[in-house]
């Protein structure tokens, strides 16, 4: 298998071969310089030559595929890409030149992937279980923040701050190397600045760097420790090197210390950003991890292929969504409760509704946040609801899958999909089937789960003939239950083949 990531100064590819127990071996990394950052942050479009050169460096990386005889392969694109107008040509030549389809992904779906690869590579040194963690990576368009806390993730966050973008905003080609670094910190404080209330650096104990430029600053100044391929840096030595790089032009950083100039160009301004996170959290040391974003490319290949699931990645869906309805100042007790009921019909209707269990979490996802919506307003809220999760980030979903939810949402209540809904109707036909089997079951448990002030207690569900008997625990109302079921049972009927009847045990 093999993961392709087109970032904003390379294009990188790593070849692996997994084993039947999930073992990884990687067989070979490529790395090929190409600045399609350097017109997009600027002009908003990607340049001819960068992409010319791309696509010329995607056909060599396909001579590489086909060597190894790869079957699985996975491409991505982040923010140069991603924040192209003509990135849709650009990724129609790829697939024109080499028959590779590119995927563009989103700041939580990168932090997501690396996070997943640092948290496999780290071992028993770093007790990221307990210590409250912040891991850092810094790329050409941005930096990708992420808060660990119990090894589960309670922040991300992405910067339009990085080693390319930087840059070109600040126009730095022409100053001296002092002045340039004086500008990025400038600039790098002030955006850091608007995100202290979200991040709060000062709590974080252990602070993790990823990155080329974060392995060449451990390779000079750091110490090998821990697992294999992790290093160490105290801040003194890390200061130490900082103030001796910015001294410095590209021109010489290369010529010093043996690197190429594309690397060398962009060294200062990320090691820069790298020093600034490292002393708004005031931690003694920086740890470097070994573990990229592919990696977690490879990683989630390798669990498709050997049907395994990731628990971390479960959880961080969960926490997300929770935190975004707590944001939305939503009923979390009843929407967990109705995300329970989601599941349990969702376990008890798998013969008729063939979805494996990653849809199983965007049900529950959707459930989570169905009522977040009346934090705009109780009057048609499942529209508002579909308008928020729509346009919000929830780490560990691609943007398809959020999609997914927000119809989910939308349809839990009223009327069910319509010809006339656009949005629905230009999903592709297998999501529209999608989100019919889930929408309908959420309507069921959310009509089921009647008052926030009085749950139900699911007793047993079970199948008699054409219908589908629920039995509820003493004290429900069942008139209201009845007439809510009544009102949303028909989609479910009409997917499903079966009639509700709700019964007192």
């Amino acid at each position: 298998m093999a993961a392709i990531d087109i970032g904003a100064h390379a294009v990188r590819m790593a070849v692996a071969e997994v084993f039947p127990d999930g073992r990884i071996e990687v067989l070979e990394r490529l790395h090929r310089p190409v600045r399609l950052g350097q017109d997009t942050f600027v002009r908003g479009r990607l340049g001819g030559e960068a992409m010319r050169t791309a696509v010329s460096i995607l056909r060599d990386f396909k001579k590489t595929l086909q060597l190894y005889q790869v079957q699985r392969v996975r491409a991505v694109a982040t923010s140069a890409v991603r924040e192209a107008m003509n990135a849709d040509t650009f990724l129609d030549r790829i697939y024109l030149a080499t028959g590779l389809t590119v995927e563009i992904i989103g700041p939580s779906e990168e932090s997501r992937l690396t996070v997943s690869a640092v948290l496999h590579t780290v071992g028993e040194q770093l007790d990221i279980r307990r210590n409250k963690t912040l891991i850092v990576e810094v790329g050409g368009g941005g930096t990708l923040l992420t808060v660990l806390e119990g090894g589960e993730i309670i922040v991300s966050e992405s910067l339009r701050v990085g080693s390319i973008r930087t840059q070109e905003l600040l126009n730095t080609s022409e100053e001296s190397p002092e002045r340039s670094a004086e500008l990025v910190r400038h600039h790098v404080a002030n955006t850091l600045s608007m995100m202290e209330g979200t991040l709060n650096l000062q709590e974080i104990e252990t602070f993790i760097a990823v990155g080329g430029d974060a392995r060449l600053a451990a390779k000079w100044a750091g110490q090998p420790t821990g697992p294999e391929g992790w290093a160490v840096i105290d801040a003194a030595a890390f200061d130490k090197l900082v103030r001796r790089l910015q001294k410095l032009s590209p021109e010489q950083i290369s010529r010093r210390e043996g690197i190429p100039f594309s690397q060398a160009e962009m060294l200062s301004p990320a090691l820069l950003i790298y020093q600034i996170l490292l002393h708004a959290a005031d931690v003694p040391k920086m740890w470097v991890s070994p573990a990229s974003m592919r990696d977690g490319l490879l990683l989630e290949l390798a669990q498709e292929v050997t049907g395994q699931e990731d628990e971390a990645v479960y959880r961080g869906v969960i926490h997300s969504a929770l935190a975004i309805g707590q944001k939305y100042r939503v009923d979390l007790e009843h929407a967990q409760h109705v995300a329970e009921l989601a599941c349990r019909l969702f376990d008890e209707l798998k013969p008729d509704h063939g979805l494996g269990p990653r849809y199983r979490l965007l049900l529950r996802t959707a459930a989570l946040l169905h009522e977040i919506g009346i934090f705009v307003s109780p009057q048609a809220y499942h529209k508002h609801s579909y308008y928020l999760v729509l346009n919000s980030e929830i780490f560990g979903l691609n943007r398809d899958e959020i999609v997914v939810v927000a119809h989910i949402a939308r349809y839990h209540r009223r009327s069910g999909p319509k010809p006339t809904h656009l949005e629905y109707m230009s999903l592709p036909r297998e999501k529209r089937v999608v989100v019919n089997k889930l929408a309908a079951i959420l309507r069921v448990v959310d009509a089921l789960a009647g008052s926030h002030l009085q749950p139900i207690s699911l007793q047993n569900i079970r199948r008699e003939g054409d219908e589908l008997v629920v039995l509820v625990g003493p004290g429900a109302d069942m008139l209201l239950i009845r007439r809510s079921i009544a009102m949303v049972g028909d989609m479910f009927e009409d997917i499903y083949g079966l009639r509700v009847r709700v019964e007192e045990s």
